[in-house]
Formats: structure tokens, sequence, C-alpha cells
């Protein structure tokens, strides 16, 4: 199962953005990585590079590779709407990044890790394939034995995310899909529409 495993706080300079959850290394060194750090001569950069820059910064916040991502942006295309939105949509309905969104795992990464892992139903039954994506409807849970993980009590502790799209049921630890998300309700600073100028090229 293909993920990236680098260096987390060099993304995150990169791109001066917390991309996998709170990092002390951001708030010390608020420049982008490299031999020369801050005093680096950066030279401007092109319509191409802004384009790629914030494809790559979407890769890494939800956890896709490249061809992942491209798959995903060819089924937004063939779907009616604004192409840009719909692709967001559909990192947002994948199964670990709505783990994510329930507050049963504290970042992505952890949510990948318990769906992986077995630890989550989807409807009933057990689906341990983050891709995996969700519709209107369907319900994730978590499975009776690992209710009781320290990192799922903690994460529901300290929850303080709330989506409208999707309806948590804390007694149970379970949520619904009430509706697709729209751009309002999905919170990260992406640029959708030069994902999109970048791959119609």
């Amino acid at each position: 199962m293909a993920r990236y495993t680098g260096a987390k706080s060099r993304i995150s300079r990169k791109f001066g953005e917390p991309i996998f959850g709170n990092d002390k290394a951001l708030a010390k060194k608020s420049y982008p990585p490299g031999q020369h750090g801050n005093f680096k001569r950066r030279a401007k950069q092109s319509e191409y590079g802004i384009q790629l820059q914030e494809k790559q910064k979407a890769k890494y916040l939800y956890g896709i590779l490249e061809k992942q991502f491209s798959n995903l942006f060819k089924k937004a295309l063939r779907r009616k709407g604004i192409t840009g939105e719909i692709l967001l949509q559909l990192c947002e309905l994948r199964l670990d990044n709505t783990v994510y969104r329930l507050g049963l795992a504290p970042t992505r990464r952890a949510a990948r890790q318990l769906v992986s892992h077995k630890h989550i139903l989807l409807n009933g039954a057990v689906c341990n394939i983050p891709s995996y994506s969700l519709a209107i409807g369907d319900v994730v849970s978590v499975r009776e034995r690992s209710k009781s993980l320290e990192v799922v009590t903690d994460s529901l502790k300290n929850n303080s995310c709330k989506v409208d799209w999707l309806e948590l049921n804390i007694d149970n630890i379970s949520g619904k899909v009430n509706a697709f998300p729209e751009r309002v309700q999905i919170p990260e600073n992406i640029k959708e529409q030069l994902i999109v100028e970048l791959y119609s090229k």
C-alpha cells in the first residue's frame, strides 16, 4: 500500500502550512527547507510552477499518490459540475478522510492506519481500503473491540472539527454521510482551479 513516508516537517515548511497537522518545526523555521535556508534567492515561480505546487499540496494533504490523484481528476472530469470542486469532494469522501473528519482519528495518517488495521466498519462490515469512496447514506463506525483504543477515545475527546455533511453519533462512535460536501464546507486552503488548469494543459 503506497504512501508518503518521508520527512513531514520538510513538506510543511515547503508549503508554509501544517500539512500533516500541528508542527513545531514550522513555527521555529517559517521559511522553506534547503541548504541556504532563508537566505537563498528564489527565482519568481512560473505559472506552471504555481499550478504544480498547488497539486502537490493537495496530494500531501489527503495522502494520495500521483496515479490515484490523476484517476480522481479523470473521474471528476466525467461528472457534471465544477471539476475542481468535484475533485475536492471526491478527496473528502475517501474513507480515511471521513474517519478523520468524524474525529475518530487525530490526523489523516492515523485514520489511514485505523482503516488498514481493520478497526473501521463500513455499513456494518470491515473495510480496510483507505481510498474507498463513500456515498450518501453510508455509515462509518468503529469495531466493538476497537472502541476502547486510546487513539480513538483521545481523538473524540479533543475533536473540534464539526462538518455539516457528516452526522456523528457519539454514543455508538459512528458517523453517517448525509450529503456530498460543498466547497464552503471544505476548510482546506487549496486553489482547486489551478489544479484543473494544470491537468488541462
